[in-house]
C-alpha cells in the first residue's frame, strides 16, 4: 500500500495553526518539515529554507536544529550544511515498529506453540543477523531451545534466510561478504539452554549446510521465493529440524519471520507440512500488520 506524499505546501498549511505554540512544537514542526517530499529530494534543506517553511525567524531555526542535532533527532551534513532526519528517529521509529510486531504477534505466536505442541518463535534482522524477539516454548519436555534475546548467525538459520529473501542480488551480495560465515551464536547464550540437550554446532554437518558461498544463497533465496517457507534440517543444532515463513507490512517489505523448531524425531518426517502451515500463520501477521495482498 503506497504512503501518499505529503507536498511542503501541505505540510506548512497544516502547521499555521500551530504558529505561537511551545518550543517543543516549534521542534516537532521542524522534524516535520525535515521529513517532507522536498527534503527528502534534497537531501536536507538549510536553516534558511526551513525557517522560510515554518514562518519563524531564522536565528530561533539555527538555534532549535542545533539542539534536535545535538540530541540526535537530526543531522547536518558537513559539505552542505544541509540538515535532514537524524538515526536516533529512525532508530526510535524501529523500536516501535518492532513493539508494535511483537504485541500483535505474540497471541499467534503463542496459538501456534499450542497448535503444533512445539516451540515457535518471533524473529527479526538486526545488525544482518537473527534476533529472536519472541518464544513459545513447546508444552512437551523433550523441546527444541527458546532463543529469545539471542542473535544467531543468519545463514545457519531458515529464519535469517527467509529475513533477506526479498532483498536484491547487490544486497544478498553485500551481506553474504560480511555476514556469510558468522558463528552461529552472535550474541549471547544463556547457559541454562543448553539443558535441552541440543548440541549448538560450530560448522553444519556434510550435505546439511543450505549455503556454503554465494550462488547456493541466490539459489535457496529462490527456494523461499518460489514455496513461501524455508526449512533446517540438523544445520544449527543436532537433532532439530524447523522452519520460517515471512512476515511483511503494509508496504510489503518483509519485516519478521515465525519460525516453529522441534525435535527430528517427532517431525522430521513433515517437515513440509510444518513449512506450509507456518507460511500461513505468517500470512495471517502479515494481514494484521497491514499487508492486503497476503494470503
Amino acid at each position: 500500500m503506497p504512503i501518499p506524499s505529503i507536498s511542503v505546501e501541505e505540510q506548512s498549511g497544516s502547521l499555521a495553526g500551530r504558529r505561537n505554540s511551545s518550543g517543543l512544537t516549534r521542534d516537532i514542526e521542524i522534524i516535520e518539515i525535515l521529513g517532507s517530499a522536498e527534503a527528502m529530494e534534497s537531501d536536507g534543506l538549510g536553516v534558511v529554507r526551513v525557517a522560510q517553511l515554518i514562518g519563524r525567524d531564522k536565528t530561533v531555526v539555527s538555534r532549535s536544529l542545533a539542539t534536535l542535532a545535538d540530541a540526535g533527532l537530526v543531522d547536518r551534513d558537513p559539505l552542505t550544511l544541509n540538515y535532514r532526519l537524524g538515526s536516533r528517529i529512525f532508530a526510535l521509529a524501529a523500536r516501535s515498529s518492532e513493539a508494535t510486531l511483537a504485541a500483535r504477534a505474540r497471541p499467534l505466536i503463542h496459538r501456534i506453540a499450542h497448535s503444533t505442541r512445539e516451540t515457535t518463535h518471533l524473529c527479526v534482522l538486526r545488525g544482518g543477523n537473527v534476533l529472536t524477539v519472541l518464544s513459545a516454548l513447546s508444552p512437551h519436555e523433550f523441546r527444541s531451545t527458546g532463543w529469545e534475546g539471542v542473535t544467531t548467525a543468519a545463514w545457519r538459520t531458515p529464519s535469517g534466510r527467509v529475513l533477506i529473501s526479498d532483498w536484491d542480488r547487490e544486497s544478498l551480495r553485500s551481506w553474504y561478504a560480511e555476514h556469510g560465515h558468522d558463528r552461529p551464536i552472535v550474541g549471547p547464550l544463556d547457559p541454562a539452554m543448553s539443558a535441552a540437550g541440543f548440541v549448538v554446532l560450530d560448522t553444519p554437518p556434510e550435505g546439511k549446510a543450505r549455503i556454503h558461498d554465494f550462488e547456493s544463497l541466490l539459489t535457496e533465496v529462490e527456494r523461499i521465493r518460489e514455496r513461501g517457507y524455508a526449512t533446517l534440517d540438523e544445520e544449527l543444532e543436532s537433532g532439530v529440524v524447523g522452519a520460517s515463513a515471512p512476515v511483511t507490512d503494509f508496504t510489503g517489505r518483509i519485516v519478521a519471520a515465525i519460525n516453529v523448531s522441534a525435535p527430528k524425531s517427532r517431525i522430521g518426517d513433515r517437515l513440509e507440512i510444518l513449512g506450509n502451515y507456518v507460511r500461513n500463520a505468517a500470512a495471517e501477521l502479515s494481514q494484521a500488520m497491514g499487508d492486503s495482498k497476503s494470503r
